[in-house]
């Protein structure tokens, strides 16, 4: 059987929809010949201990999916690179301008007339928050995708209907936490956020977290889990546990990492991670009775 030749734009975008599933880990103890094409079924006989009739189905329902079917334009990977608006503002600058910030309110519109980030340009609307901002929970995901881009809401569409599903599954629903995500702008393609864009509003997450002053916060995702936590960890080894953080707030806060939803839609076979990620938080929230 021929193979055809794949092009370079179809290779770039499937590194970008990896990185953004948080896919930064080797699945076979040898390494692959590059020169090599090779097909689903070739492909998923490499990959040890997994259900391939699991992950052949959801190969052929990567295309029905609404927001990877995105990421296939490498024309909006190039947005990326574009400059910051107005004048370079550093998160030390960004800190000394929060200092006013005293309300949700307040910390919304200074988001709203934030100019240091590009991704507000190419963004339909900013993306707050959802939820009960007197919540003990905190879920902090990774950026909006298309459909929380059109509406304004975080978690909505596929990935918000799975996110209320995995809610429910402990008892809860989305009132009784508080929803926001790392980057309140959709990147364009729903690429992975830089390590600057990042950098650059890690001080309004931080402000958003002394405002809320959760008890846990939920982080949905390696970009999430990553940043609060500022480490490199795979997302697959920071899942499942609790880690105390400090964010000047009388007592550091707990940080719970589990993975995205989105990832979920792409590899429904993790969500058993997921679900046994649910009933340890589950249980830690019945000791301190939230």
């Amino acid at each position: 059987m021929s193979v055809q030749k794949t092009p370079k734009n179809h290779l770039i975008s499937q590194l970008f929809w990896q990185m953004e599933i948080g896919a930064d880990e080797a699945i076979t103890e040898n390494p692959m010949n590059f020169d090599t094409i090779l097909g689903v079924r070739e492909y998923l006989a490499l990959i040890p201990k997994q259900d391939n009739k699991n992950l052949e189905s959801d190969h052929k329902k990567q295309k029905g999916n609404s927001e990877p079917a995105t990421l296939a334009e490498p024309q909006n990977i190039a947005l990326s690179h574009l400059p910051h608006p107005g004048k370079n503002i550093s998160s030390q600058e960004s800190s000394q301008l929060l200092q006013a910030v005293n309300s949700l309110d307040e910390l919304k519109k200074a988001l709203q007339e934030f100019e240091g980030c590009s991704l507000k340009n190419t963004a339909s609307q900013l993306v707050f928050s959802d939820g009960n901002p007197n919540a003990k929970i905190m879920i902090i995901g990774e950026a909006p995708g298309r459909d929380e881009d059109r509406m304004g809401i975080p978690f909505v569409g596929q990935t918000g209907q799975l996110l209320d599903k995995m809610l429910k599954s402990i008892g809860i629903d989305r009132q009784q936490t508080y929803i926001t995500n790392f980057i309140p702008w959709r990147p364009p393609g729903n690429r992975t956020p830089t390590q600057e864009e990042i950098s650059l509003l890690m001080p309004f997450v931080q402000k958003h977290i002394q405002l809320i002053s959760p008890e846990i916060i939920v982080a949905l995702g390696g970009v999430s889990a990553k940043a609060l936590l500022d480490t490199q960890i795979s997302i697959l080894k920071l899942r499942g546990k609790f880690e105390n953080k400090d964010f000047g707030l009388k007592s550091p806060t707990s940080i719970f990492s589990t993975l995205h939803p989105s990832y979920l839609l792409r590899a429904p076979a993790q969500k058993k991670l997921a679900f046994a990620d649910l009933v340890t938080l589950k249980r830690e929230m019945m000791v301190r009775s939230l």
